[in-house]
């Protein structure tokens, strides 16, 4: 009878002997930190010449040229470092699987086979404005090792192909579970101008197969969504004797967007895409934000005007390293090499001071990686170099973005009580030789192991407009570098 008794005691002896070897878990990391004699560009003021950060529990408690390390902190010798905030991504895919997943600024992405789908939805795959990138985020486990190399701390994400892509989110580029990474969900609908990736019209194939006939299903959508705003308050007023309306989850989730409540990416690279996409926001009362936007400086003045801000690549197309037809200005480096046609020598000049005239005509503009992040800091010297502020240039990707996706109370800024996110650079972002050395991201340390060589790479191309993928017949205007 006192067996079952023994037998009890002798397992909690069990359990209590082998709890501690249990508990032997990986370290705790260090939650407090402090980065001493170092430059700091906190954006929110002037630059502090040599001072200190003291990050506890993930957030920043304390920063200035007088402030002391506490006794518990872990210490890194910020000398010859400069400190700036974060880097922000303000457009691109990071955290989707690979075949969803594509280029930022241009909204390239993966092929229809791979795209996620809504079950219940009354619309088709590319149509489905109630997906959700925190419901489709799926990185491995080195999805963001490049971004956080290049300084990228945090990225505005969403599925990279269809018309309405849904719903974008700012995430954290930790190594972490999901429900860790999303800083914040649901801050603008995306909108393309392709039923699959990039720019080119009717990728994974189907309707529509132009530019007409995309914009034509857009406008349809967005007045099937007033239609159905319509019905759903004519209901909710008087229910009696009138026929229940039927839910819709896709014209549903465009409320807010008709309603001019949540701001619309368009992505849009030539004049004349940007133009159209500003005549559908303006048409239906929408609050348009620009991507890509590789012509958006020849039609500032009208960006300005509809006070649209612009998600700038900063992807600039450059010369390749080897021979070819990009090998030199117009000339050639060996027998087989071809000159490059004018068009790509002008756009390789202009896009770097797109930058630059638009800020000069009082646009908003917060930048784009376009995924190529090992060139992402030449590219913001480029964008100096073209005319744009250094300061100007930060903001790009700090505050500005920030600012656009409602979380510079938490972000975009070195200040006590932010989330300590952070580019630590040996040397100067901006100046050539300077390196991201590590980056603390929601007060987590990453350190950046030095790059290897880069091979020599093809000529980049610029973000696709939808309309570079129609008939070739074109003139050389309708089409971004190649």
């Amino acid at each position: 009878m006192h067996l079952p008794v023994r037998l009890a005691g002798v397992a909690l002896l069990v359990a209590a002997v082998a709890t501690p070897g249990a508990a032997q878990h990986a370290p705790v990391p260090p939650s407090t930190w402090a980065i001493t004699g170092a430059r700091i560009e906190p954006v929110s003021g002037p630059a502090i010449a040599k001072g200190t950060i003291v990050i506890r529990d993930g957030l920043i408690v304390a920063v200035g040229a007088n402030v002391a390390a506490p006794a518990d902190a872990r210490l890194i010798d910020g000398s010859g470092m400069t400190v700036y905030p974060g880097l922000i991504d303000a457009a691109g895919s990071l955290g989707f699987p690979s075949g969803n997943a594509g280029g930022g600024g241009g909204g390239g992405g993966g092929g229809a086979a791979s795209r996620a789908t809504a079950p219940n939805s009354n619309y088709g795959p590319g149509m489905q404005a109630e997906l959700r990138a925190v419901d489709q985020l799926d990185p491995s486990a080195t999805a963001f090792t490049a971004a956080r190399g290049a300084g990228v701390t945090a990225a505005l994400t969403a599925p990279a192909a269809g018309i309405f892509r849904g719903t974008s989110a700012l995430i954290a580029l930790r190594d972490a579970p999901v429900g860790e990474l999303v800083i914040r969900d649901g801050i603008a609908q995306h909108i393309g101008f392709s039923r699959g990736g990039g720019g080119g019209f009717g990728g994974g194939g189907g309707y529509p197969g132009s530019l007409m006939g995309v914009f034509a299903q857009l406008r349809q959508e967005l007045l099937d969504a007033q239609h159905y705003r319509d019905l759903q308050a004519a209901y909710a007023r008087n229910p009696r004797g009138m026929v229940r309306p039927d839910h819709d989850p896709t014209l549903a989730a465009l409320q807010p967007v008709i309603a001019g409540t949540q701001p619309v990416v368009l992505f849009a690279n030539s004049e004349r895409e940007i133009i159209r996409a500003l005549d559908l926001a303006a048409e239906f009362g929408l609050r348009p934000i620009i991507a890509g936007g590789t012509e958006a400086w020849k039609v500032a003045d009208r960006i300005k005007a509809a006070n649209a801000p612009v998600l700038l690549s900063i992807d600039f197309p450059r010369k390749s390293a080897g021979g070819g037809a990009a090998a030199g200005r117009g000339g050639r480096s060996g027998a087989d090499s071809t000159p490059e046609p004018l068009r790509v020598l002008r756009d390789r000049v202009d896009q770097p001071k797109g930058a630059g005239r638009l800020a000069a005509a009082g646009v908003r503009v917060a930048f784009v990686s376009g995924n190529d992040y090992g060139e992402l800091p030449a590219n913001l010297r480029r964008a100096v170099e073209g005319g744009l502020d250094k300061a100007a240039a930060l903001r790009a990707m700090t505050l500005e973005p920030a600012t656009l996706f409602g979380v510079a109370d938490r972000l975009g800024t070195i200040e006590a009580g932010k989330i300590a996110n952070l580019t630590l650079v040996t040397g100067d972002l901006f100046e050539a030789g300077g390196k991201v050395s590590q980056v603390f991201i929601d007060g987590e340390r990453y350190e950046i192991p030095a790059a290897a060589t880069p091979a020599a790479q093809a000529p980049r191309r610029a973000p696709a407009s939808a309309e570079d993928d129609q008939a070739a017949g074109t003139d050389d205007h309708d089409h971004p570098a190649r």
